[in-house]
């Protein structure tokens, strides 16, 4: 089996450590970014211990600043090594709520496109040159919400699928696929934060077909094919995971 480097941003905890436990158990090495130093090495000290030592790296950062995305990227390829795999999945509804007035809807709305649209773009953009060309894999976090809102994180997630398509055009002569996940509601994961009252979760858990929530390890699964060489001939594709919350369009 080769040995894969993959890049997970958001890595320390949630969606993102689910991805790099699986990538880890395939025998691939990781570099896990994020915000927190703390998670982060918690995760990497995790998956060195289970799979060896060398398995998986960190570096913090905070994605939606060029500058030290900058310094993210220069830690990623120091090795001079081709990347395989870049998933982008840092970001958040970091702006549920606002007053009222246009000042608030203005800092809602930017503080989500900075959460969500620029730490994917702008790691990506970043990482780029570093892909391995041809067979290299791009994965971007998209959401249910990017159908039906609300408004500042869905159209942040809205963009993410735009992009998506952005990235299938530009680099599928040179042998590069992307593609985009879009969950629907997922528990065990600190998205919801306070809000996540076990009525709220009844309720959204009441909205799937299946009538359960999904799981991270359900969306690194996902994650995981798209990174395989059985979806080489995927790419520019949106797809959906939510228990049938939305169906297919």
């Amino acid at each position: 089996m080769t040995q894969r480097r993959v890049v997970v941003s958001g890595g320390g905890t949630g969606i993102g450590l689910a991805t790099a436990r699986l990538f880890a158990a395939e025998g691939d090495r990781v570099v896990l970014l994020g915000r927190r130093e703390e998670l982060l090495r918690k995760a990497a000290e995790e998956l060195n211990d289970r799979h060896g030592a060398g398995t998986a790296t960190w570096y913090a950062a905070d994605l939606s600043l060029p500058e030290q995305v900058r310094g993210a990227t220069e830690f990623i390829v120091a090795d001079e090594t081709p990347l395989d795999v870049v998933v982008a999945n840092a970001g958040g509804n970091v702006a549920p709520a606002h007053d009222g007035t246009l000042e608030s809807v203005a800092d809602s709305y930017r503080a989500n496109f900075d959460a969500n649209v620029l730490t994917a773009v702008l790691l990506t953009e970043a990482l780029l040159p570093h892909i391995r060309r041809p067979g290299g894999r791009i994965v971007q976090l998209s959401s249910i919400a990017s159908l039906r809102g609300p408004g500042s994180y869905g159209g942040s997630k809205g963009w993410i699928n735009t992009y998506t398509y952005d990235l299938a055009q530009r680099l599928g002569a040179e042998g590069i696929t992307a593609n985009a996940v879009a969950p629907g509601f997922v528990g065990d994961t600190e998205f919801f934060g306070d809000r996540a009252t076990p009525e709220f979760v009844a309720a959204r858990v009441g909205q799937t077909l299946t009538g359960q929530p999904g799981r991270p390890s359900d969306v690194a699964a996902a994650i995981l094919y798209l990174a395989s060489s059985a979806a080489a001939y995927m790419t520019g594709q949106l797809l959906h995971l939510n228990g049938g919350a939305a169906l297919g369009r």
